[in-house]
Parts: C-alpha cells; sequence; structure tokens
C-alpha cells in the first residue's frame, strides 16, 4: 500500500475547510493545507483536526498549488480544494488505488452544489478533474485562475465516485467570485497576447448562455441553471471587457 498525501490550498475557508478534511479521513496518510494568511478561524479548525498547516504567501493558484506539493512527504498526492469534498463512493475508489497503484494520475468527476442544488448540466458535469497522482510526473499548469494538473504522456485512469463542490452559497457569492476571477483571468490573458475585439466582448456572452443553457442542458436544472448560465455570460462579458481595458490602459487598443 503506498502511502497518500492530502494537498489543500484555503485562505478563509472556516465554512468549508472542516468538511472537507474530514472527508478523507481513512484516505489520507497526511493532510497538509497551505494558507494564505486566512483572517477567519480556518487555522484553528485545520489544527484542531490534525492537519499540518503552513502559510505562505498568494501569488496565484497555480504557484500556490505547486508550493504545497513541495510540502507534501509522499510523492502520491489527492489535491482538493477547501470547498471540495470526497463523496463515499470516491473515497473507497481511492482506498482501492492505494492497495494497487498501477496508472501515473487518476481523474474524477466533480459535482457542484449551486445555492443548495446540485448541478448536473450547464456544462458543469461531470467536469473531470486529474487530482490523484505521483508528483514526480507532473505539475500545475493552466491559466489562473483555472489550474490544471498536467501530466504530459502519463497514463491517467478514472476512477469512480465524485469530488463534491460547495461552490456558492448565495448568488451574491457567486458574483464576488465573478469579479475576483476575472480580474485574474483578464490579466492572465493580456500576458499571453490575447486580444479582446469588441464582437469578442459582445457575441461572446451570447454564444457561452446558449451553449450551457441549450445544448449543455442547462435548462433541465431549473431555476438554478437559468441563473448559472446568466451570470456565467456575464463573466464571459466582464473577462473580455476588462481584457479589452488592459489594452486601453496602455495605449494599444483592443
Amino acid at each position: 500500500m503506498i502511502n497518500l498525501s492530502v494537498a489543500i490550498i484555503a485562505y478563509n475557508e472556516e465554512k468549508n475547510i472542516g468538511r472537507c478534511i474530514d472527508s478523507v479521513t481513512g484516505v489520507a496518510d497526511e493532510v497538509v493545507v497551505v494558507d494564505s494568511f486566512s483572517t477567519d478561524k480556518t487555522e484553528e479548525i485545520c489544527r484542531a483536526k490534525g492537519a499540518r498547516f503552513i502559510r505562505h504567501k498568494f501569488e496565484g493558484h497555480i504557484e500556490q498549488k505547486n508550493y504545497a506539493l513541495t510540502q507534501t512527504l509522499y510523492p502520491h498526492v489527492l489535491s482538493l480544494d477547501a470547498d471540495e469534498a470526497l463523496h463515499e463512493e470516491l473515497k473507497k475508489s481511492i482506498i482501492a488505488v492505494k492497495n494497487n497503484w498501477q496508472c501515473d494520475g487518476y481523474e474524477m468527476n466533480r459535482l457542484t452544489n449551486y445555492c443548495g442544488k446540485w448541478v448536473r448540466h450547464c456544462g458543469w458535469y461531470p467536469d473531470r478533474k486529474l487530482r490523484l497522482f505521483d508528483k514526480t510526473k507532473g505539475r500545475w499548469g493552466g491559466i489562473n485562475p483555472h489550474d490544471k494538473y498536467e501530466m504530459p504522456g502519463a497514463d491517467i485512469c478514472k476512477l469512480k465516485g465524485d469530488i463534491l463542490h460547495y461552490s456558492y452559497y448565495t448568488k451574491e457569492d457567486h458574483l464576488k467570485q465573478i469579479e475576483y476571477f476575472t480580474n485574474i483571468l483578464s490579466k492572465a490573458m493580456f500576458e499571453k497576447g490575447r486580444t479582446a475585439p469588441l464582437w469578442r466582448i459582445y457575441l461572446s456572452p451570447v454564444f457561452k448562455f446558449v451553449k450551457d443553457y441549450i445544448f449543455r442542458l442547462g435548462i433541465l436544472d431549473g431555476s438554478a441553471g437559468m441563473q448559472i448560465c446568466k451570470l456565467s455570460a456575464k463573466a464571459t462579458y466582464i473577462k473580455y471587457r476588462k481584457l479589452n481595458r488592459l489594452y486601453k490602459s496602455i495605449g494599444a487598443g483592443g
């Protein structure tokens, strides 16, 4: 049987972190929480539950998750966000893998709870994630804040069971996250040379809504699906609008 480290990054997650740590009981041989100087009870909860708590300045989601990997004792790592937890079926799958590790990494589906409703459409499910891996064979990449674990040429297997993602408790939480994420994403896109002409600013949100609500069956998620798809389209507009403004601020136009 392999030893397994669980790596979690956190900031002011007193509402979620306890559930996350509790869900890996019986799976984790150590739990490492890398915290970007929380001001709530996150540290108190982590230490009470036996996690190793490390403070580290936040420089980006990708950077923070890669730093967390350097703090784990074991090469085999399960990476979770603080607002996530393991479903019992997934927990059983991971225990089985610990007893018979065969692949370089393992993917699993993520099921999101939005304002009390489990969302199975809108492009939010199955939302496959590579979260269990041999850290010597990959690293976190992507574009902040949308990180992804990258293992070029690796042998990846699929596990049964879901990561349970407790995303937003209220519409206001969603709007705050949109503001936060679009700030980060527009800057990352700007640094990569992505552009935001006017047609993209105004047409991309329309395409986003139609794709998520009609083609990705968000309509089947009822009022939650409508709200998610409308706010996702709004986020697309805000993201490109902010990118356009970054170009205008340096006199480069859109």
